[in-house]
C-alpha cells in the first residue's frame, strides 16, 4: 500500500516551499547600484593634487567614482582626439587644449585657467657631476634629461634656453651646448623627474609643482630667475560629448572652491592673478 502523508504535513511543506521561491526570486533581479564614473584627463604634474582633490569631490558627491588618465597634455590631447571618452581635460597649456578645442571634444571659450607654475632645474643625489648654476648645464660630460618637445614643459625648458642665449651671462653657444647633453627626451614630465632622483641624469628641468610634490624624492634644485623663466599656464574644462555633462561641470567648478586652491598650492601650484 503506498505511503500518503498526512495532508496537514503535505500543506506544510507545500508553503514553504512557495515562501522560500517568493524570497529569493526577486535576489535573482537585484544587482547593486554601480558609481557613477567620471573620466578626468590630466596632465602628469597634476597627479598628486588631483587625486586629492579627487577623493575629496567622491565625499561630496556619494556615488561618484573619479578615475583620472595622467599623461603628458600631448598623449591626452591626441587622445581626446581619436574619440576616447572622457567628462573632463585638465591640460598643461593652452596649445593642447585648443587641440581638443579644434576636435570638437571641447567648446571653445570653455576651458578656463586655474593655475600655473613654473620651470626649475633639478638635479641628481648621486651624480658626481656638480650642478650648482644654470651655466652647469652646458659642461662636456653632464648627462640631462629634458621632456619631449611636444610636452608643454619640453617646450618650456627649449623657451628657457632660447632666452639665455641672448644673456651676456650665457652666451650665443649655450643653447648648443645645453642640448649635446641630452641624454633622453621624456614623454611626461614625471619620468623626468624620475629618472633624475634615481641617477639615470645628473640634471634635468620639470615643473617647480613636482619637486614640491614629491617631498620624499630627493633631488637638489637650482632656480631658474623670473626673466628666463616660463609660466606654465593650466587650463580645464568639461568634455563637450560628456555622458555626464553636468557632473563634469560640477568637478570643474570644483576646481575653483577654495579647498581645492588650497590643495593646489599646497603641491606648490600658484593661482593665476
Amino acid at each position: 500500500m503506498r505511503y500518503r502523508p498526512p495532508r496537514i504535513l503535505l500543506a506544510f511543506f507545500l508553503s514553504f516551499v512557495v515562501g522560500i521561491s517568493g524570497c529569493a526570486a526577486p535576489l535573482t533581479n537585484t544587482t547593486p547600484n554601480q558609481p557613477i564614473e567620471l573620466a578626468v584627463y590630466a596632465a602628469a604634474s597634476l597627479t598628486d593634487a588631483f587625486q586629492q582633490i579627487g577623493k575629496n569631490f567622491e565625499k561630496a558627491n556619494p556615488g561618484v567614482k573619479v578615475t583620472f588618465n595622467f599623461a603628458g597634455s600631448q598623449q591626452l590631447a591626441a587622445q581626446l582626439g581619436q574619440g576616447a571618452p572622457a567628462d573632463v581635460f585638465a591640460s598643461a597649456n593652452s596649445a593642447q587644449m585648443t587641440v581638443a578645442v579644434n576636435a570638437n571634444r571641447v567648446v571653445k571659450d570653455t576651458p578656463m585657467t586655474f593655475v600655473t607654475n613654473r620651470l626649475v632645474v633639478i638635479t641628481s643625489p648621486t651624480s658626481k657631476i656638480m650642478v650648482t648654476t644654470l651655466q652647469d648645464l652646458a659642461q662636456p660630460g653632464l648627462k640631462l634629461v629634458l621632456a619631449s618637445k611636444a610636452v608643454p614643459v619640453g617646450q618650456y625648458a627649449l623657451d628657457y634656453l632660447d632666452k639665455a642665449v641672448i644673456d651676456s651671462a650665457f652666451g650665443s653657444e649655450y643653447k648648443a651646448n645645453v642640448l649635446k647633453n641630452v641624454v633622453s627626451y621624456e614623454e611626461n614630465v614625471r619620468s623626468v623627474l624620475t629618472k633624475v632622483a634615481i641617477g639615470e641624469g645628473d640634471a634635468g628641468i620639470v615643473y617647480d609643482s613636482d619637486v614640491a610634490a614629491n617631498s620624499t624624492t630627493h633631488v637638489g634644485r637650482v632656480e631658474i630667475p623670473d626673466s628666463l623663466n616660463s609660466i606654465a599656464t593650466y587650463p580645464i574644462a568639461p568634455i563637450s560629448d560628456s555622458k555626464h555633462a553636468e557632473l563634469a561641470k560640477q568637478f570643474v567648478e570644483y576646481i575653483f572652491t577654495e579647498d581645492s586652491r588650497v590643495i593646489l598650492t599646497r603641491y606648490g601650484f600658484s593661482l593665476p592673478k
